[in-house]
């Protein structure tokens, strides 16, 4: 299942991770890929606040990873864009697919560790304030894509 929609703003980026976070089941993994300064991070701090994880979410660029256990479910925040060498990958294999929810940017970097079905979501600029997202998914994650489909349009 794909699903393809205009975010006209920050706002409505933050309301579609919330809405992902009710959907999301413990052990899901979501793959956010996109230029630098698409929204993944937006994404991530949507699913955050769905989550009711009150501390700041900011991109976990230079840690890699960074992970919240004061919400609903955990949340692990991962950043790969700096594991261009696939065998720098530190132990993250402990952190997807696990007791939690995971949330990866830049996922090609780490292609290896992923599992073989995701949440997939592409974000691409289309102005200032509008992106196009597209969500992709299979068994389970066609749900969370159908569910999303019906009120993001």
């Amino acid at each position: 299942m794909e699903h393809e929609f205009t975010s006209i703003s920050r706002e409505q980026t933050i309301a579609l991770g919330k809405r992902l976070a009710t959907l999301l089941n413990l052990g899901d993994v979501v793959l956010l890929t996109g230029d630098l300064g698409a929204g993944k991070t937006t994404i991530t701090k949507g699913i955050a606040n769905g989550l009711n994880i009150t501390e700041k979410v900011n991109s976990p660029t230079f840690n890699i990873l960074k992970i919240y256990l004061k919400g609903d479910k955990p949340l692990f925040h991962i950043d790969a864009y700096r594991l261009e060498d696939d065998k720098k990958d530190i132990g993250l294999d402990e952190y997807i697919g696990e007791a939690g929810i995971t949330v990866i940017e830049w996922p090609a970097f780490i292609k290896h560790l992923l599992p073989e079905k995701a949440l997939e979501i592409n974000i691409t600029h289309r102005d200032l304030t509008s992106r196009n997202i597209t969500l992709k998914g299979e068994g389970h994650y066609a749900d969370v894509v159908n569910a999303i489909a019906k009120e993001f349009k």
